[in-house]
Protein backbone atom coordinates (compact mmCIF):
# COMPACT_ATOMS: atom_id res chain seq x y z
CA UNK A 1 0.00 0.00 0.00
CA UNK A 2 1.45 3.61 -0.69
CA UNK A 3 1.20 7.28 0.77
CA UNK A 4 -2.87 8.17 -0.18
CA UNK A 5 -2.33 11.33 -2.58
CA UNK A 6 -5.72 13.23 -1.81
CA UNK A 7 -8.32 15.30 -4.71
CA UNK A 8 -7.31 18.64 -4.60
CA UNK A 9 -10.42 21.29 -3.03
CA UNK A 10 -12.25 22.38 -4.26
CA UNK A 11 -14.14 18.68 -5.30
CA UNK A 12 -15.26 18.65 -8.89
CA UNK A 13 -17.02 15.53 -9.36
CA UNK A 14 -20.01 16.33 -6.36
CA UNK A 15 -23.48 15.32 -7.15
CA UNK A 16 -25.14 18.41 -5.54
CA UNK A 17 -28.84 17.50 -7.35
CA UNK A 18 -28.30 14.62 -4.54
CA UNK A 19 -27.67 16.70 -1.48
CA UNK A 20 -30.24 19.29 -1.71
CA UNK A 21 -32.80 17.98 0.69
CA UNK A 22 -30.27 17.26 3.40
CA UNK A 23 -28.33 20.53 3.10
CA UNK A 24 -32.04 22.47 3.51
CA UNK A 25 -32.80 20.38 6.60
CA UNK A 26 -29.15 20.91 8.53
CA UNK A 27 -29.45 24.90 7.19
CA UNK A 28 -33.03 24.51 9.37
CA UNK A 29 -32.10 22.73 12.45
CA UNK A 30 -28.27 24.14 12.64
CA UNK A 31 -30.55 28.13 12.34
CA UNK A 32 -32.82 27.31 15.17
CA UNK A 33 -29.87 26.08 17.33
CA UNK A 34 -28.64 29.52 16.52
CA UNK A 35 -31.56 31.15 17.51
CA UNK A 36 -31.56 29.40 21.30
CA UNK A 37 -27.87 30.34 21.30
CA UNK A 38 -28.74 33.78 20.89
CA UNK A 39 -31.09 34.31 23.37
CA UNK A 40 -28.95 32.66 26.04
CA UNK A 41 -27.01 36.18 27.72
CA UNK A 42 -23.64 34.25 28.20
CA UNK A 43 -23.88 30.93 26.60
CA UNK A 44 -19.62 30.29 26.79
CA UNK A 45 -20.54 30.35 30.64
CA UNK A 46 -24.15 28.65 30.85
CA UNK A 47 -23.39 25.96 28.30
CA UNK A 48 -20.01 25.48 29.80
CA UNK A 49 -21.11 21.83 31.32
CA UNK A 50 -21.66 21.04 27.61
CA UNK A 51 -18.41 22.00 26.55
CA UNK A 52 -16.80 19.78 28.54
CA UNK A 53 -19.34 17.19 27.54
CA UNK A 54 -18.03 17.75 24.20
CA UNK A 55 -14.72 17.00 25.02
CA UNK A 56 -15.53 14.06 26.84
CA UNK A 57 -17.66 12.04 23.86
CA UNK A 58 -14.26 13.69 21.56
CA UNK A 59 -12.03 11.81 23.52
CA UNK A 60 -14.10 8.69 24.34
CA UNK A 61 -14.08 8.03 20.29
CA UNK A 62 -10.50 7.87 20.67
CA UNK A 63 -10.90 5.75 23.40
CA UNK A 64 -10.80 7.49 26.69
CA UNK A 65 -13.28 6.00 28.94
CA UNK A 66 -13.41 8.96 31.78
CA UNK A 67 -16.93 10.47 32.20
CA UNK A 68 -18.34 13.72 32.55
CA UNK A 69 -18.78 13.26 36.39
CA UNK A 70 -15.32 11.93 36.64
CA UNK A 71 -13.74 14.92 35.08
CA UNK A 72 -15.99 17.61 36.90
CA UNK A 73 -15.13 16.11 40.19
CA UNK A 74 -11.39 15.90 39.77
CA UNK A 75 -11.23 19.66 38.59
CA UNK A 76 -13.35 20.08 42.55
CA UNK A 77 -10.98 17.93 44.27
CA UNK A 78 -8.24 17.05 42.44
CA UNK A 79 -6.05 14.16 43.06
CA UNK A 80 -2.83 12.18 41.68
CA UNK A 81 -4.28 9.01 42.50
CA UNK A 82 -7.69 9.88 40.31
CA UNK A 83 -9.11 6.73 38.71
CA UNK A 84 -8.45 7.26 34.97
CA UNK A 85 -6.49 10.26 35.69
CA UNK A 86 -4.81 10.32 32.09
CA UNK A 87 -7.79 10.49 30.50
CA UNK A 88 -9.27 13.23 32.56
CA UNK A 89 -6.11 15.22 31.58
CA UNK A 90 -6.59 14.82 27.56
CA UNK A 91 -10.23 15.40 28.30
CA UNK A 92 -9.27 19.07 30.34
CA UNK A 93 -6.67 19.69 27.35
CA UNK A 94 -8.75 19.48 24.88
CA UNK A 95 -11.51 21.70 26.35
CA UNK A 96 -8.03 24.04 26.75
CA UNK A 97 -7.57 23.79 23.18
CA UNK A 98 -11.02 24.80 22.46
CA UNK A 99 -11.03 27.74 24.99
CA UNK A 100 -7.48 29.07 23.44
CA UNK A 101 -9.26 28.49 19.44
CA UNK A 102 -12.18 30.55 20.60
CA UNK A 103 -10.00 32.91 21.83
CA UNK A 104 -7.03 32.87 18.50
CA UNK A 105 -10.82 33.41 16.42
CA UNK A 106 -11.55 37.02 18.02
CA UNK A 107 -9.39 38.43 16.30
CA UNK A 108 -7.57 36.23 13.79
CA UNK A 109 -8.59 33.81 11.11
CA UNK A 110 -8.64 29.75 11.14
CA UNK A 111 -4.82 28.89 10.19
CA UNK A 112 -2.56 25.90 10.33
CA UNK A 113 -0.27 28.00 12.58
CA UNK A 114 -3.79 27.70 14.96
CA UNK A 115 -3.73 24.00 14.36
CA UNK A 116 -0.50 23.61 15.91
CA UNK A 117 -1.26 25.41 18.57
CA UNK A 118 -3.99 23.49 19.47
CA UNK A 119 -2.29 20.40 18.97
CA UNK A 120 0.40 21.57 21.31
CA UNK A 121 -2.11 22.94 24.44
CA UNK A 122 -4.52 19.08 23.04
CA UNK A 123 -0.54 16.91 23.79
CA UNK A 124 0.36 18.90 26.82
CA UNK A 125 1.92 16.46 29.89
CA UNK A 126 -0.46 13.98 28.64
CA UNK A 127 0.14 10.29 25.66
CA UNK A 128 1.49 11.49 23.17
CA UNK A 129 3.46 14.73 24.03
CA UNK A 130 6.72 13.26 22.78
CA UNK A 131 5.20 12.85 19.15
CA UNK A 132 6.29 16.10 17.52
CA UNK A 133 3.87 18.30 19.98
CA UNK A 134 2.63 21.48 18.16
CA UNK A 135 4.83 20.38 14.74
CA UNK A 136 3.15 18.51 11.34
CA UNK A 137 4.54 15.34 11.32
CA UNK A 138 8.03 14.58 8.95
CA UNK A 139 7.40 11.29 9.01
CA UNK A 140 5.39 8.54 7.58
CA UNK A 141 2.14 7.81 9.79
CA UNK A 142 -0.32 4.86 9.39
CA UNK A 143 -3.39 3.48 10.65
CA UNK A 144 -4.01 -0.15 11.10
CA UNK A 145 -4.61 -2.23 14.24
CA UNK A 146 -2.69 -1.76 17.73
CA UNK A 147 1.15 -2.63 16.94
CA UNK A 148 0.18 -2.80 13.20
CA UNK A 149 3.18 -2.49 11.01
CA UNK A 150 3.22 0.09 7.78
CA UNK A 151 3.01 -3.49 5.77
CA UNK A 152 -0.12 -4.24 7.39
CA UNK A 153 -1.54 -0.82 7.97
CA UNK A 154 -5.00 0.19 6.94
CA UNK A 155 -4.54 3.06 5.62
CA UNK A 156 -1.19 5.15 5.16
CA UNK A 157 -2.12 9.07 4.72
CA UNK A 158 -0.27 11.47 2.46
CA UNK A 159 3.75 11.28 2.51
CA UNK A 160 5.21 13.88 4.63
CA UNK A 161 7.26 15.47 1.37
CA UNK A 162 4.24 16.36 0.13
CA UNK A 163 2.02 17.11 3.20
CA UNK A 164 1.94 21.17 3.17
CA UNK A 165 1.45 20.94 -0.58
CA UNK A 166 -2.48 19.36 0.67
CA UNK A 167 -2.34 21.29 3.82
CA UNK A 168 -2.06 24.55 2.08
CA UNK A 169 -4.66 23.72 -0.11
CA UNK A 170 -7.31 22.90 2.88
CA UNK A 171 -6.48 25.78 4.57
CA UNK A 172 -7.31 28.13 1.10
CA UNK A 173 -10.35 25.97 0.79
CA UNK A 174 -11.34 26.80 4.77
CA UNK A 175 -11.67 30.29 2.95
CA UNK A 176 -13.38 29.55 -0.10
CA UNK A 177 -16.31 30.49 -1.65
CA UNK A 178 -17.99 27.33 -1.52
CA UNK A 179 -21.62 26.67 -3.01
CA UNK A 180 -22.89 25.65 0.68
CA UNK A 181 -21.20 26.28 3.55
CA UNK A 182 -22.35 22.96 5.39
CA UNK A 183 -21.53 20.68 2.77
CA UNK A 184 -18.24 22.55 2.94
CA UNK A 185 -17.48 21.79 6.50
CA UNK A 186 -18.30 18.28 5.71
CA UNK A 187 -15.24 17.95 3.21
CA UNK A 188 -13.14 20.38 5.15
CA UNK A 189 -13.71 17.65 8.11
CA UNK A 190 -12.78 14.23 5.97
CA UNK A 191 -9.85 16.25 4.64
CA UNK A 192 -8.31 16.70 7.62
CA UNK A 193 -8.18 13.38 8.62
CA UNK A 194 -7.66 11.46 5.73
CA UNK A 195 -4.17 13.98 5.46
CA UNK A 196 -3.76 13.19 9.05
CA UNK A 197 -0.80 15.75 9.31
CA UNK A 198 0.12 15.00 13.27
CA UNK A 199 1.42 12.15 14.70
CA UNK A 200 -1.16 12.10 17.47
CA UNK A 201 -4.60 13.76 18.02
CA UNK A 202 -5.27 13.86 14.69
CA UNK A 203 -9.07 12.92 15.21
CA UNK A 204 -9.75 15.36 18.03
CA UNK A 205 -8.47 18.42 16.11
CA UNK A 206 -10.60 17.68 13.52
CA UNK A 207 -13.50 17.77 15.69
CA UNK A 208 -12.52 21.07 17.46
CA UNK A 209 -12.54 22.17 13.54
CA UNK A 210 -15.99 22.18 13.21
CA UNK A 211 -17.54 24.16 15.60
CA UNK A 212 -14.45 26.49 14.61
CA UNK A 213 -15.43 26.38 10.82
CA UNK A 214 -19.24 27.12 12.03
CA UNK A 215 -17.97 30.20 13.91
CA UNK A 216 -15.93 31.91 11.72
CA UNK A 217 -18.33 31.56 8.81
CA UNK A 218 -20.75 33.05 10.92
CA UNK A 219 -23.03 29.90 10.62
CA UNK A 220 -23.08 30.49 14.40
CA UNK A 221 -22.64 33.43 16.91
CA UNK A 222 -20.30 31.41 19.21
CA UNK A 223 -18.33 28.42 18.60
CA UNK A 224 -20.26 26.08 20.64
CA UNK A 225 -21.60 23.44 18.48
CA UNK A 226 -21.19 19.68 19.66
CA UNK A 227 -21.44 17.35 17.44
CA UNK A 228 -19.50 14.17 19.03
CA UNK A 229 -22.17 12.60 20.85
CA UNK A 230 -23.30 11.88 17.12
CA UNK A 231 -20.19 10.58 15.56
CA UNK A 232 -19.43 8.24 18.98
CA UNK A 233 -23.34 6.71 18.53
CA UNK A 234 -22.46 6.24 14.93
CA UNK A 235 -18.58 5.06 15.24
CA UNK A 236 -18.29 2.47 12.78
CA UNK A 237 -20.49 4.02 9.99
CA UNK A 238 -17.91 7.00 11.02
CA UNK A 239 -14.80 5.04 10.03
CA UNK A 240 -16.38 3.13 7.24
CA UNK A 241 -17.94 6.46 5.31
CA UNK A 242 -14.28 8.18 5.57
CA UNK A 243 -12.83 5.20 4.47
CA UNK A 244 -14.82 4.69 1.32
CA UNK A 245 -13.16 8.00 0.78
CA UNK A 246 -9.99 7.04 -0.31
CA UNK A 247 -11.24 3.43 -0.99
CA UNK A 248 -13.66 4.36 -3.55
CA UNK A 249 -13.40 8.25 -3.88
CA UNK A 250 -16.90 7.87 -2.46
CA UNK A 251 -17.42 11.49 -1.23
CA UNK A 252 -21.20 11.15 -2.04
CA UNK A 253 -22.18 8.94 1.15
CA UNK A 254 -19.69 10.39 3.24
CA UNK A 255 -21.56 14.18 3.19
CA UNK A 256 -24.72 12.32 3.01
CA UNK A 257 -23.62 10.92 6.22
CA UNK A 258 -22.19 14.26 7.73
CA UNK A 259 -25.01 16.25 6.99
CA UNK A 260 -26.99 14.17 8.62
CA UNK A 261 -24.81 14.08 11.76
CA UNK A 262 -25.37 18.28 11.59
CA UNK A 263 -29.54 17.55 11.60
CA UNK A 264 -29.51 15.04 14.23
CA UNK A 265 -27.01 16.59 16.79
CA UNK A 266 -28.50 20.46 16.07
CA UNK A 267 -31.73 19.04 17.21
CA UNK A 268 -30.25 17.49 20.36
CA UNK A 269 -27.91 20.25 20.98
CA UNK A 270 -31.45 22.61 20.53
CA UNK A 271 -32.91 20.17 23.05
CA UNK A 272 -30.40 20.26 25.50
CA UNK A 273 -30.17 24.06 25.25
CA UNK A 274 -33.92 24.55 25.88
CA UNK A 275 -33.59 22.22 29.01
CA UNK A 276 -31.31 24.16 30.34
CA UNK A 277 -32.67 27.32 29.98
CA UNK A 278 -35.96 25.94 31.21
CA UNK A 279 -34.07 24.62 34.51
CA UNK A 280 -32.23 27.82 34.95
CA UNK A 281 -35.64 29.56 34.84
CA UNK A 282 -37.18 27.31 37.20
CA UNK A 283 -33.93 27.69 39.68
CA UNK A 284 -34.30 31.58 38.77
CA UNK A 285 -37.42 31.63 41.09
CA UNK A 286 -37.24 28.82 43.46
CA UNK A 287 -33.57 30.09 44.83
CA UNK A 288 -34.34 33.00 45.96
CA UNK A 289 -36.90 31.27 47.99
CA UNK A 290 -34.05 29.28 49.75
CA UNK A 291 -31.13 31.26 50.22
CA UNK A 292 -33.09 34.78 50.22
CA UNK A 293 -29.93 36.82 49.01
CA UNK A 294 -27.22 36.44 46.46
CA UNK A 295 -29.69 33.96 44.49
CA UNK A 296 -28.60 35.54 41.07
CA UNK A 297 -24.68 34.95 41.71
CA UNK A 298 -25.49 31.35 43.52
CA UNK A 299 -27.62 30.01 40.39
CA UNK A 300 -24.83 31.08 37.64
CA UNK A 301 -21.92 29.96 39.71
CA UNK A 302 -24.26 26.25 39.95
CA UNK A 303 -25.07 26.36 36.19
CA UNK A 304 -20.87 26.93 35.41
CA UNK A 305 -19.82 24.69 37.81
CA UNK A 306 -22.42 21.61 38.45
CA UNK A 307 -19.69 20.15 40.29
CA UNK A 308 -17.75 22.18 42.56
CA UNK A 309 -16.40 22.58 46.01
CA UNK A 310 -17.14 25.52 48.64
CA UNK A 311 -14.19 27.06 48.11
CA UNK A 312 -14.86 27.53 44.49
CA UNK A 313 -18.43 28.09 44.62
CA UNK A 314 -16.94 31.02 46.48
CA UNK A 315 -14.60 32.31 44.37
CA UNK A 316 -17.17 31.49 41.47
CA UNK A 317 -20.13 33.18 42.95
CA UNK A 318 -18.15 35.98 44.14
CA UNK A 319 -19.68 36.12 47.99
CA UNK A 320 -18.63 36.37 51.41
CA UNK A 321 -17.26 33.47 52.75
CA UNK A 322 -19.83 32.96 55.86
CA UNK A 323 -22.92 34.02 53.45
CA UNK A 324 -21.90 31.43 50.58
CA UNK A 325 -21.36 28.82 53.39
CA UNK A 326 -24.85 29.70 54.56
CA UNK A 327 -26.11 29.00 50.75
CA UNK A 328 -24.43 26.11 50.35
CA UNK A 329 -26.33 24.34 53.96
CA UNK A 330 -29.24 25.82 52.44
CA UNK A 331 -28.97 24.53 49.11
CA UNK A 332 -28.23 20.91 50.35
CA UNK A 333 -31.28 20.96 53.19
CA UNK A 334 -33.45 21.37 50.51
CA UNK A 335 -31.66 18.37 47.87
CA UNK A 336 -31.04 21.02 45.14
CA UNK A 337 -27.30 20.21 45.79
CA UNK A 338 -25.78 16.89 47.42
CA UNK A 339 -22.67 16.54 49.09
CA UNK A 340 -20.72 13.85 47.12
CA UNK A 341 -17.49 14.34 48.95
CA UNK A 342 -17.57 15.54 52.99
CA UNK A 343 -14.75 17.82 54.00
CA UNK A 344 -11.44 16.04 55.11
CA UNK A 345 -8.92 17.86 56.80
CA UNK A 346 -8.22 21.17 55.10
CA UNK A 347 -10.35 19.44 51.83
CA UNK A 348 -13.50 21.56 51.69
CA UNK A 349 -16.42 19.65 50.74
CA UNK A 350 -17.68 18.85 47.19
CA UNK A 351 -21.04 19.16 45.86
CA UNK A 352 -23.17 17.97 42.83
CA UNK A 353 -25.76 19.85 41.13
CA UNK A 354 -27.31 16.48 39.66
CA UNK A 355 -30.30 17.87 37.93
CA UNK A 356 -28.20 19.78 35.45
CA UNK A 357 -25.79 17.14 35.28
CA UNK A 358 -28.59 14.43 34.07
CA UNK A 359 -29.22 17.00 31.17
CA UNK A 360 -25.96 17.79 29.93
CA UNK A 361 -24.75 13.88 30.72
Amino acid sequence: MKPYVPEMLPLESLKWEEFIPLIGKANFELARYEGILQGIINPSVFLSPLTTQEAVLSSKIEGTEATLEEVLEYEAAPSPDAAKLKDIQEIINYRKSMDYAMGWLETRPITLNLLREIHYTLLGSVRGRNKARGEFRKTQNWIGKPGATIEQASYIPPSPERLMEFLSNLEEYIHYEEKDRLVQLTIIHAQFEIIHPFLDGNGRIGRILIPLFLFERKLLSNPMFYISAYLEAHRQEYYAKLRAITEENDWNRWIQFFLTAIIEQSKANSKKAKAILSLYDRMKMEIPKITYSHAIQALDALFTRPIFNSKDFIKEADIPKRSANRILEKLTEQNTIKIIKEAKGTKPPVFIFSELIEIVG
